[in-house]
């Protein structure tokens, strides 16, 4: 878990390692094996009360890459749903047109607000999202979601993008930081690795110390960044979150049995 830091350091626009980007597929490929060989624990955690949860995948993945934690979150017993939008290249107005009228369909059918869990640039969109219509939001729940102090252009695949396209990440501007990084209207828990080989972890941080952040958290958990959709940490920590209250909403504080669980499967995530 993470050290709850007050006030997160200035990023250099320097991605991580090479070597950490390298390794980012043999590495997901073990965590995928990992979810696998664990579930028969996994699927013993706390059932979730059925409310919707809306999956928004990364850059450059669409809803294929988020259908095993869509499929673990269904069985867990919650209503889970992809973003339906197609590969994530960026997002258009019409995209983020059709990303609300979803979210509102899904709050209407149930009657209740929904969570959102994003998956970096997918992050970045649900803590958006919430922006406006907060009262449709239960919790925002982001993996590896680079929305603070330039993270979003300081990453391994914008310096691929440059070198097969030309064309250099736009600039952000100072308020256009200040708004991605100040916490949405609803708990957030961001989850981050350090061994994460395509955005600085750092970035992907919220700081607590804001006056807004009342109900915000950082989580620290091991294995890769594109992982993190397999990550089975990740997986009981989106347990743990996702089943409480709305109203009645705590820091993340594994304890006894299930403290223990939890540190296990932080150890086998260790890749």
């Amino acid at each position: 878990m993470d050290e709850q830091t007050q006030n997160l350091p200035d990023i250099k626009r320097e991605p991580p390692s090479q070597f950490l980007f390298a390794a980012e597929v043999p590495r997901v490929v073990a965590e995928g094996a990992a979810l696998v060989g664990l579930w028969p624990i996994l699927r013993r955690l706390p059932k979730g009360d059925g409310h919707a949860v809306m999956v928004l995948p990364g850059f450059g993945a669409d809803d294929m890459s988020t259908a095993p934690l869509r499929q673990c979150l269904n069985r867990m017993g919650y209503d889970a749903h992809g973003w339906g939008q197609g590969v994530n290249l960026g997002g258009s107005t019409l995209q983020r047109e059709a990303l609300r009228d979803l979210s509102l369909k899904l709050y209407e059918r149930s009657g209740q607000p929904i969570s959102l869990v994003g998956h970096s640039l997918g992050g970045i969109y649900a803590r958006e999202m919430t922006r406006a219509r907060p009262f449709q939001y239960r919790q925002v729940i982001t993996l590896g979601s680079p929305f603070s102090h330039g993270g979003l252009v300081a990453n391994n695949v914008s310096l691929l993008m440059e070198a097969v396209l030309g064309n250099a990440p736009p600039e952000i501007s100072e308020g256009a930081k200040h708004r991605l990084a100040s916490p949405p209207p609803v708990p957030t828990s961001a989850i981050y690795t350090r061994r994460d080989g395509v955005v600085p972890w750092q970035s992907c941080k919220q700081n607590l110390d804001h006056h807004q952040a009342k109900r915000a958290e950082n989580i620290e958990v091991p294995g890769s960044h594109t992982g993190l959709i397999v990550n089975p940490a990740v997986l009981y920590i989106l347990a743990d979150r996702l089943r409480q209250p709305g109203h009645q909403w705590q820091p993340f504080a594994p304890k006894g049995i299930t403290g223990m669980l939890y540190k296990r499967l932080s150890a086998l995530a260790n890749i």
